[in-house]
């Protein structure tokens, strides 16, 4: 297949590495892949035109930055796509245009408005016209709006949703046309330590001396943007009833976020947290090395990568998880197998990190068995085999 992926997001965030991920799978797979973003301002820190050339995923084309689905002077941006997506420098048109967000959606969905009923171009046996695929980052359910069911709707050949839950919630919207539920993958291999056992160990304390925690202190980490939906109210409140049984505990929240001080900073201070909780900010080059020298690995509430990447890769890494029953969440945790999911309440939570804490064998099991499952089923060349099979569909479908 001939595959574009197509981004109106800058930023290195939410679908942004799962994209990447996809798209070097896909080409594993033989398949042709190729990326149009933005490029990034020249204020930036971290964009994905950048992170995807770092791996091995050249941009072949710019799209203009900006987040509105319709803006003056779109007639243009949809002239020059649709000649991207019905022409490119070999003379091969796409099968398939996949796009990540409402803005790239519109934007293509009015791109093949002007291609679709034209004729097969000459010395080409089909109508050079791409399925429309679409990944749904939120497993919120979609409102049943007249805009959002013709664009997830008529305006869409493939609906790709983060979780089972989250393809059932979308599915009215759909008329029957394809829609998958397709779970993230992680590249194991970036967060592999490359070091034995006596290394590993050297590299735990080492992390946790950085840190200021003892090498024997019982560490839950977190991973997460740091924002008021992302209830840090009740980690803090859990926090305060653990160190009641384990003063001994840490907490350390690894991420950033405009209202940090506010959100988290400030009460843990008021609630007498202060050297329980550690701010790790926001990690890259040491961010795998960080997660290895955790305990336990908490996940609350999903941002605005749906599929929850943080917490597949903490599985990756063979951390025992502890999570609610939002979202992908609750499909991921195997719960009593590979961790333990658990109400939106401070003494649940709490009691779930205590358990962990005072049972290493059982902790340990259940780490091992979340990166058995981690390699099973959150693996790249799992996501681009199913994402494959929705992209043959719609273009059935598309077709028909």
């Amino acid at each position: 297949m001939r595959i574009l992926q197509l981004s109106s997001d800058w930023k290195w965030t939410g679908p942004a590495e799962p994209m990447v991920v996809l798209t070097r799978a896909l080409r594993a797979r033989g398949h042709g892949v190729e990326l149009v973003c933005p490029p990034p301002p020249p204020e930036a820190n971290r964009s994905l035109w950048e992170e995807a050339r770092a791996r091995g995923v050249e941009p072949v084309a710019a799209l203009e930055r900006g987040r509105s689905a319709l803006r003056p002077g779109d007639g243009a941006v949809v002239t020059r796509l649709r000649r991207w997506l019905h022409d490119d420098a070999d003379g091969a048109p796409f099968d398939v245009v996949h796009c990540w967000h409402g803005r790239d959606h519109v934007l293509a969905a009015r791109a093949l408005r002007r291609l679709r009923g034209r004729p097969p171009r000459r010395g080409l046996q089909r109508a050079g016209s791409p399925a429309i695929v679409r990944s749904l980052a939120s497993a919120e359910p979609v409102a049943a709006w007249p805009w959002n069911r013709w664009l997830l709707g008529p305006a869409c050949d493939g609906l790709i949703c983060v979780s089972r839950s989250a393809r059932e919630a979308q599915r009215p919207l759909r008329g029957g046309r394809p829609i998958a539920a397709v779970p993230g993958a992680v590249e194991a291999e970036r967060l592999r330590s490359g070091r034995d056992p006596q290394g590993d160990r050297r590299e735990r304390t080492a992390m946790r001396t950085r840190l200021g925690i003892a090498a024997g202190a019982p560490v839950i980490g977190v991973v997460a943007r740091i924002q008021r939906h992302r209830r840090f109210d009740l980690l803090l409140e859990a926090m305060q009833r653990l160190i009641r049984a384990r003063p001994d505990a840490r907490l350390v929240l690894i991420g950033r976020g405009t209202h940090a001080e506010t959100v988290a900073a400030e009460p843990a201070r008021r609630m007498g947290l202060s050297a329980h909780v550690v701010f790790a900010g926001y990690r890259v080059a040491d961010y795998a090395a960080l997660l290895r020298c955790l305990d336990v690995f908490c996940f609350l509430v999903p941002g605005s990568d749906g599929s929850c990447r943080a917490l597949l890769e903490a599985a990756t890494v063979g951390l025992p998880l502890v999570g609610t029953r939002r979202g992908a969440i609750a499909e991921i945790i195997r719960d009593g197998e590979t961790g333990e999911l658990v109400d939106e309440d401070p003494e649940h939570l709490a009691r779930a990190w205590l358990r962990l804490i005072e049972d290493p064998a059982r902790r340990r099991a259940l780490g091992e068995a979340a990166a058995r499952d981690a390699r099973r089923r959150f693996t790249p060349e799992g996501l681009a085999a199913s994402v494959e099979a929705l992209y043959a569909e719609a273009m059935r479908t598309q077709r028909r």
